[in-house]
């Protein structure tokens, strides 16, 4: 079903090309149904690649879907054009009066960082403590789910030994839960972080459900009970290049990185990866959309307030 996308945005032809239904905004208001009104809150580098990833993966809704865009004020990223931020995104301060159904936090390159000591938490923060009262459903993506977990739960983030990339097989815990419509009984999943979110004090959280685990990777999908939180501990949204792209901008650092385990066919770095977790990330979101945002979130917001 349409997604309803500005005409000029950089992801909209790559879009169109996939066959994902986008809807102008002239037809868009001519519809009798109400939308899904969105709010991402985009912390990658790349907001571009980013925001082709989310939009593709959100495209599979039931519903029109309307996205917002914002970005940190208090930080202003290098690898995108001011051109680009001015012509698509807004900040908190222009959206903070506004309810929406659902709200995206991206990952962020900022896990070495205590919570506290990076620049924009206080802006985070406030994001997440606004969310409370005007948005129905959160998903949290990598950092931003390590984010979200500490900020609404307590729970902090460890460094591991060594960074994890690759793509892990999951093995899904929870037979029953209304995320988990569809999903297989094993599944693959990208990771990408050098810290993981304190487990023990994850799964000892009575506020929480893990719905999947994996002996390498740990859990996945973690959801609130209360459906306000889902939490993505790795990168659903990735294309099947990105880990290359990764892995290729760390070897230019001149960091000591292995390459992405179980990424390469045939373990042979001259060989094209495969996406083998686009279904999956698709009932993802799908499933979040459906039972965490459209059967949950009120007709009307303005009778909540």
């Amino acid at each position: 079903m349409p997604i309803n996308v500005p005409i000029q945005l950089p992801a909209r032809p790559i879009l169109e090309k996939e066959n994902i239904f986008i809807m102008e905004d002239i037809r868009a208001t001519t519809q009798d149904i109400r939308p899904l009104n969105l709010l991402l809150l985009n912390l990658m580098p790349e907001k571009e690649r980013t925001e082709t990833q989310l939009l593709r993966l959100l495209s599979n809704s039931p519903l029109q879907v309307n996205v917002d865009f914002i970005h940190t004020e208090s930080y202003k990223s290098r690898n995108v054009t001011m051109s680009h931020l001015e012509k698509f995104y807004q900040t908190f301060n222009d959206v903070k009066e506004k309810r929406y159904d659902g709200l995206i936090i991206t990952g962020a390159p900022v896990e070495h960082l205590a919570f506290e000591a990076v620049d924009y938490w206080p802006e985070i923060s406030e994001i997440m403590a606004w969310s409370k009262q005007h948005v129905t459903s959160t998903m949290h993506i990598c950092w931003g789910a390590q984010a979200g977990l500490y900020y609404h739960y307590g729970i902090d983030k460890q460094p591991r030994d060594a960074k994890i990339s690759g793509i892990y097989t999951h093995d899904r815990v929870e037979d029953t839960h209304k995320l988990m419509r569809g999903i297989n009984d094993e599944f693959l999943a990208p990771h990408s972080r050098n810290t993981d979110a304190d487990f023990t004090s994850l799964y000892a959280h009575p506020d929480l459900t893990v719905l999947d685990d994996s002996k390498e990777a740990g859990p996945l999908l973690i959801a609130s009970k209360d459906e306000r939180h889902l939490f993505i501990t790795g990168h659903i949204e990735y294309d099947a290049d990105t880990l290359l792209v990764e892995f290729i901008r760390d070897q230019a650092k001149g960091l000591n990185i292995n390459a992405p385990e179980n990424y390469f066919p045939q373990n042979d770095t001259t060989l094209a990866p495969k996406n083998r977790w686009r279904s999956f990330a698709y009932l993802v979101f799908s499933n979040w959309l459906n039972y965490f945002v459209y059967q949950e979130t009120p007709f009307q917001w303005a009778s909540n307030k």
